[in-house]
């Protein structure tokens, strides 16, 4: 496989993880920019990456960078994107990858446009264990899938001034574990829901902190989503057919699933399944994004998150929650969705 060199945006925690995983898989990291001067000299020490930026901008349009990968608030997603597909590089952004629908169509045009890969950050779209699941329900051990079950909730610790309870970068449960609920969802529903049901908790800044989805297509699936920020729920996903049910914890880096075949109404067998390494998920995906480009399509990923991105909107818009930055004004945010 070709080796790249990945110029990183962004010094938090998932980006750490993520600077582990690439040096696993590649032995190096090329770059790595940060507008914190402290944080980002920490970062290239500790993760030994040979060139640092204190201007991500500049980082983008170094010649040598072929990938850029995006840990940012997901309010700064969107104009990174642009800007690097406009330089020519492939992007790998951290959910949620943007905002709203309408930014990821203007994503997905100019990517066409440049024959360049964006992928999202979903570690469930690239842990082995769906590949097992998804032959399982097409080989119809399972009938007809009929409902999709998922959770996740997380107890953020209550502080005003946290990202996650910030209006100003896009806080909420929706795009923060929104996201991963709703791609579980999508990935066992055939088609596009074409209604879509919802309620919604505010947290005191005007943000999400809890809500209820159902999803339901014109296959007859149904998917029940729930959703919160300050009370913890397993992450568990429940796929339901006429001929049984799979159950799986920790559904965004799932290795194991539990299978329950109900051939009638009386009886029950037991099956379980296996396949993949939590420790390892950041790794199958950045394994994932350079065969993706070597390749030149990603089996789909983007259409999904397009069709994830979708249902988000449709249920904010719902809500009626709008952020400080929905409203773009100027040409140039109208391009990029960030003040250059």
């Amino acid at each position: 496989m070709t080796k790249y060199n990945w110029g990183m945006i962004g010094t938090g925690w998932i980006a750490h993880e993520m600077a582990d995983a690439l040096n696993s898989v590649n032995g190096e990291i090329y770059a790595v920019a940060d507008v914190n001067e402290k944080a980002l000299r920490t970062f290239s020490s500790e993760k030994h990456i040979q060139h640092s930026y204190l201007n991500p901008d500049e980082m983008i349009n170094d010649p040598n960078v072929d990938v850029i990968y995006i840990a940012t608030p997901h309010n700064f997603h969107y104009g990174y994107i642009m800007k690097a597909l406009e330089a020519g590089k492939h992007v790998f952004a951290e959910k949620a990858i943007t905002v709203n629908a309408q930014q990821l169509n203007n994503v997905r045009k100019l990517a066409e446009e440049k024959g360049l890969i964006v992928t999202e950050g979903l570690t469930l779209l690239h842990m082995p264990l769906y590949k097992k699941i998804k032959g399982l329900i097409q080989s119809g051990k399972l009938g007809q899938i009929k409902l999709v079950q998922v959770n996740f909730g997380s107890l953020k610790d209550y502080d005003v001034r946290n990202r996650f309870f910030n209006k100003d970068l896009a806080g909420g449960a929706l795009l923060d574990i929104g996201g991963y609920a709703t791609a579980f969802a999508r990935s066992f529903l055939k088609s596009q829901p074409v209604s879509v049901l919802t309620t919604v908790d505010y947290f005191e800044t005007g943000v999400d902190e809890q809500s209820g989805i159902i999803l339901k297509n014109l296959d007859d699936q149904l998917a029940v989503m729930a959703l919160s920020m300050r009370a913890k729920q397993p992450k568990r996903g429940v796929i339901s057919g006429t001929g049984g049910y799979i159950e799986i914890s920790n559904y965004p880096r799932a290795t194991r699933a539990s299978i329950t075949y109900t051939e009638d109404a009386h009886t029950e067998t037991h099956d379980v399944i296996t396949a993949g390494d939590e420790s390892l998920a950041l790794q199958y995906e950045v394994r994932d994004m350079q065969r993706y480009i070597e390749q030149g399509h990603d089996d789909g990923e983007f259409a999904l998150s397009f069709d994830v991105m979708n249902i988000l909107t449709n249920v904010r818009n719902q809500w009626g929650m709008k952020y400080p930055f929905d409203q773009i004004k100027s040409e140039q945010e109208e391009k990029y969705g960030v003040k250059l």
